[in-house]
């Protein structure tokens, strides 16, 4: 795949990486204020000169960003790089954001619209609607009303609502199936800011949950019970700031982005590796104060990471 043109200062800063000698080594993508795929020698061999929420890399090597809104997107957009570099715009956004662009296993995205009337949306590669229906969040605050809405093997779709402190379940019809609440048992006046921001639904219907400020990451079992839960308690320091986005491993390890990683703790990193005894076993840092927001590992070891990617 060949690189966008970026300033040398930029390039400098991202194959800055101070990750020290670790068994794991993984290359990803990186969706933020910043956008490239970081090799596991820490080299970037590609970057994207905007801004971006959500991606993800298809097995062919094409590319699907979901853009931030700016001058060139007032409503943020979602495009397409091929393998060779060109760009292909697959939905413009029509309100005020749009903030994830998942790829289905039959050829379609779904995606979020923020604004007035919160949507999700299925859409074919080119464009056209598919299915859509309004989603059930706060329409008072747009940038807070939902982030990463994934598709599930059985049709239905998991949408994290911010404001609304649950992961909702919808039919394909829009109907609320169930809610998984994300709040801390006892606090009632919501003063811990346990924002769903990713859900990832995962073995015998477990969903991963990442709430971001609250600075939380929880499993929950099918019948919503909480049965896994990391905080900054059990790492070796303040390392979940602001955990965004997360992806599930084949070997049950979960990785967790902290957005706000490396801002005020510089040894706090970007993205770690966890296991399940919350054991950490992978870290990325790269000093700089600009966070991930969500990301796609590639390769672990320089093997490709197998089955589909839970994100």
């Amino acid at each position: 795949m060949k690189s966008l043109q970026i300033l040398p200062t930029l390039l400098l800063c991202l194959t800055t990486n101070m990750v020290v000698a670790q068994d794991v080594a993984h290359s990803f993508l990186a969706c933020g204020q910043k956008t490239y795929i970081m090799g596991a020698d820490g080299e970037a061999s590609w970057t994207y000169p905007s801004a971006t929420r959500d991606g993800y890399v298809l097995d062919d090597g094409t590319i699907i960003l979901t853009v931030n809104k700016s001058k060139r997107h007032r409503g943020g957009a979602v495009v397409q790089i091929a393998p060779d570099g060109k760009e292909t715009l697959i939905w413009k956004g029509t309100q005020s954001e749009v903030n994830s662009a998942q790829p289905t296993a039959d050829g379609t995205f779904v995606i979020t619209e923020a604004g007035n009337n919160p949507r999700l949306l299925e859409i074919s590669a080119t464009g056209e609607v598919i299915l859509e229906f309004p989603l059930a969040c706060q329409k008072k605050n747009h940038h807070m009303q939902t982030r990463m809405a994934r598709k599930l093997a059985d049709g239905t779709y998991l949408a994290p609502h911010l404001l609304d402190f649950a992961v909702f379940h919808y039919s394909p019809e829009g109907e609320v199936l169930g809610k998984l609440d994300t709040t801390v048992p006892g606090d009632t006046d919501h003063k811990i800011h346990t924002w769903p921001f990713t859900a990832i639904r995962h073995g015998d219907g477990q969903t991963l949950v990442c709430c971001t400020h609250g600075n939380r990451v929880i499993d929950f079992d099918a019948d919503g019970n909480v049965i896994w839960t990391l905080t900054n308690e059990d790492l070796p320091g303040a390392w979940l700031q602001d955990p965004c986005g997360a992806q599930l491993l084949p070997n049950g390890n979960v990785v967790i982005t902290s957005y706000a990683g490396g801002r005020a703790d510089v040894d706090a990193p970007k993205l770690m590796e966890v296991t399940r005894d919350k054991q950490v076993v992978w870290t990325y840092r790269d000093g700089q104060k600009v966070g991930v927001h969500h990301f796609q590992l590639l390769t672990t070891n320089g093997e490709k990471i197998a089955g589909p990617i839970l994100k």
